[in-house]
């Protein structure tokens, strides 16, 4: 697997033009800066491109916040490129204001561990983990793969190419871990998000791609495409899912879950943080909440703030053990 360990001088230079970028857009931002709540609309960042997991997170979240807060309106801004470090550099320049949030996930961990960028996860205001989310790993019907350890045993003898959201994000840490414990080969293409890496394989671009299930439910109801396997401990308890294998019941003993959430500027006042844990705890107990959650098929696992912060720090010393290989 060779797409985690290459590219990184380019998605360095990718995120620095990035931050130089919107440093010289943050003015706005910046004159909220020390403000105990927002003022005027507010803008969700999501760091992908449109039709993936991040994209339905920020845009369920943007509007499950508007409506735990009469009043309160959540705009959504797709900021992609560089793997995510687009999107985090944007609100990295908007330091102190509660004008702004971002829906984030494991790429915010992943990638400092991988390249050069100007921020980790301690820049920011963790708000609310919304819960974990299990990649499949999924195929065209007619493909002569017909599981993941059948995908790991081919890819020892022919090229085989996999869909992959991001260079260092989730899946590539799903396909390096598949080549430390199981010996698989396989040459990884990066995509910007959910969506490009769908088209892909549906396109024949590439023969597997590494999806989530919110990402690949409709395609999979449609028999547009086949999972081979989950890579986690446990079937999922969804009906639509649960005949889909686990990696471990195929002899793949690689399990991994992403989490999605939403974090806000570093730098916020004690006020604006309040604010928006406060916000993120009414949309969590919301109809909405568990709508969202159902879904996309997460797993219900919230943290909020501080305790937001502890999981990412643990997370991040166990993916370092991971990423920096």
């Amino acid at each position: 697997m060779r797409a985690l360990s290459c590219g990184r001088r380019v998605l360095a230079a990718l995120s620095t033009v990035a931050l130089l970028s919107s440093c010289a857009l943050g003015a706005t931002g910046q004159e909220q800066a020390g403000a105990p709540r927002p003022v005027g609309p507010v803008t969700m960042v999501v760091p992908f491109a449109a039709g993936g997991g991040s994209d339905i997170s920020g845009r369920a979240v943007a509007d499950g916040l508007a409506a735990a807060r009469p009043g309160l309106r959540v705009d959504v801004d797709n900021r992609e490129g560089g793997q995510g470090a687009v999107g985090y550099s944007y609100l990295l320049s908007k330091a102190g204001s509660p004008n702004y949030l971002l829906a984030t996930e494991t790429s915010l961990l992943s990638l400092p561990l991988s390249v050069e960028v100007a921020f980790s996860h301690r820049s920011f205001t963790p708000v609310m983990k919304l819960g974990e989310d299990y990649t499949l790993l999924v195929a065209l019907p007619g493909s002569p793969i017909t599981s993941c350890a059948d995908a790991v045993a081919q890819s020892r003898h022919r090229r085989v190419l996999a869909g992959i959201s991001g260079a260092v994000g989730p899946d590539a840490v799903v396909f390096s871990e598949l080549q430390r414990r199981s010996g698989a080969d396989f040459d990884t293409v990066p995509y910007e998000g959910g969506g490009e890496t769908m088209a892909a394989v549906l396109g024949g671009q590439v023969e597997l791609a590494s999806l989530n299930p919110s990402e690949v439910m409709g395609q999979l109801r449609a028999g547009e495409l086949k999972a081979l396997c989950v890579f986690a401990e446990q079937r999922y308890d969804y009906p639509q899912l649960a005949h889909v294998p686990t990696s471990l019941e195929q002899g793949i003993p690689v399990s991994f879950a992403q989490f999605r959430g939403v974090i806000a500027p570093g730098g916020l006042s004690p006020q604006a943080t309040t604010y928006w844990i406060d916000a993120a705890r009414s949309f969590a107990g919301s109809p909405a909440y568990r709508d969202y959650i159902a879904s996309e098929f997460l797993q219900p696992r919230m943290a909020f703030g501080e305790e937001f912060a502890a999981y990412l720090a643990e997370a991040e010393t166990t993916l370092a053990q991971v990423v920096r290989r």
